[in-house]
């Protein structure tokens, strides 16, 4: 199964911290990488005053597990990456792992939702994903990501 994934961070060494978890699911046997985007730096959105500006990337890997089990599997890397599970929301973090796709899976659930609901209103996703996946209409959508990249003017850059 071919699954998308942002990754984010606006704390500490942020190149590094995106490296890191990188290195930290590729080394997971069954999980292979296919593509990376480039890091972008951008401003943070709906943050305190001040927060510094995260660099943001996008990844597919094609992985032998269920969307769940991948999900629980970024949230453990977010952990060890100093990340804590309570905290509040859109607060600096060390690094963020947000499931974007899981193939053409359609998810709603409390621990799961997919695609990730808010990826389409967001550049920073939206512009590293397109960069790897350009042609890619996911469930629910009838445009592709660059396209949704183009029209959309409203995106939170």
């Amino acid at each position: 199964m071919l699954f998308g994934i942002a990754l984010g961070s606006n704390l500490g060494d942020r190149a590094a911290n995106i490296q890191r978890g990188i290195a930290l699911l590729v080394v997971v046997p069954g999980i292979e990488l296919k593509a990376s985007s480039p890091i972008y730096e951008t401003e943070p959105v709906n943050c305190a005053p001040g927060t510094q500006a995260f660099l943001n990337s996008v990844i597919e890997i094609e992985a032998a597990c269920t969307p769940h089990e991948l999900h629980r599997h970024l949230k453990a890397i977010e952990s060890a990456l100093g990340r804590p599970e309570k905290r509040e929301r859109n607060s600096p973090r060390t690094l963020d792992l947000d499931l974007l796709y899981a193939d053409d899976v359609i998810c709603s659930d409390p621990e799961l939702i997919l695609p990730h609901p808010r990826m389409h209103l967001r550049s920073f996703v939206l512009r590293p994903l397109a960069d790897i996946r350009p042609n890619l209409i996911l469930p629910g959508f009838s445009k592709a990501v660059s396209e949704m990249l183009q029209e959309d003017h409203n995106l939170e850059l």
